[in-house]
């Protein structure tokens, strides 16, 4: 049976074979590997959609290796703290409140409208004493989510990332803890298929300088190599990001927010399924072949992550 994805258009499909190693004519075998690893996995239960998987060979340049333990630890962590990673409702709690604030927008045009895709974090329009940054995770995460299964142009190309504190406060800060931090990372590098090109950090608020250096030390030397601060200085990021890029608030032509969030709350109301089915999808730790997964000593204070052995 053919593989059940997407056709990439030309220019996508140039960057793909280029850029992540993709043989189309390969596809089919390539996934029927990944399929065939799965089923001898006592402990993972992941979706097994040719869509879904062919995002984890595109995010580790169709490295077998890399996307098996790639796999793993999106369901590991995803298992271990569903609070953070796994979202199974769209609706409930402050979910949809805090989408129709837009803090968090990805732009409908990817940079250089061909290159990766543009996502938009305004810490500020979402009250750090109404809202945890945790609930504003859960918004963040759906949305990578759909992006994963959906966005030709984020899994091909990957994803510039744009956190802007205008309005932020020193409340914002303070919940980011050294432990939210590192797993955030750990998720990001060891579990995401989703590649960061770059993060830009605009409109800087006093106390960001602490949490950023806390943050940087626990990246790779190559994600470290792609963080820029740019203060309150707009020009240095519209260098990167030309201007028509950002969306119509910023003087952009890359969309309004409220159209986008007003696309998204169709997007959430058309995935409200997708996400309850997140709650049977999981890792169980008492069937992992091998040793089990010491979390405390992966993820206390003092504790680094060690890549998880996967056969």
């Amino acid at each position: 049976m053919p593989a059940q994805i997407r056709p990439l258009t030309p220019e996508l499909q140039k960057n793909a074979n280029e850029l992540l190693h993709e043989v189309p004519e390969r596809i089919e075998s390539d996934l029927e590997a990944f399929k065939t690893w799965i089923s001898q996995q006592p402990h993972l239960t992941p979706r097994t959609d040719d869509q879904f998987l062919i995002a984890f060979l595109r995010g580790c340049k169709y490295s077998l290796e890399r996307a098996k333990s790639k796999l793993d630890q999106y369901y590991t962590l995803r298992t271990k703290y569903p609070e953070i990673f796994n979202v199974t409702d769209v609706d409930g709690g402050k979910f949809r409140e805090i989408h129709k604030t837009g803090t968090i927008i990805y732009l409908p045009t990817p940079l250089h409208d061909n290159g990766p895709r543009i996502g938009l974090w305004r810490m500020g329009l979402s009250p750090a004493d109404k809202y945890t940054i945790l609930e504003v995770m859960q918004v963040a995460q759906a949305m990578q989510e759909i992006a994963l299964i959906e966005d030709d142009y984020a899994n091909v190309n990957g994803i510039v990332f744009i956190m802007d504190m205008k309005g932020a406060t020193v409340g914002h800060l303070l919940q980011m803890t050294p432990a939210l931090a590192k797993k955030m990372t750990v998720y990001s590098e060891e579990a995401l298929p989703l590649r960061p090109k770059a993060q830009h950090f605009v409109n800087t608020i006093s106390g960001f300088e602490p949490i950023f250096n806390m943050f940087k030390p626990m990246m790779s030397k190559k994600i470290q190599a792609r963080l820029f601060v740019h203060g309150d200085k707009m020009d240095l990021l519209t260098k990167q990001v030309p201007l028509k890029y950002l969306p119509k608030e910023y003087g952009g032509e890359n969309g309004s927010a409220d159209e986008i969030v007003a696309d998204w709350e169709k997007k959430f109301d058309q995935y409200r399924d997708y996400f309850k089915e997140n709650a049977n999808y999981k890792t169980v730790e008492s069937l992992r072949p091998g040793k089990p997964i010491d979390f405390d000593g992966l993820f206390g204070i003092e504790g680094s992550f060690r890549k998880l052995n996967v056969d």
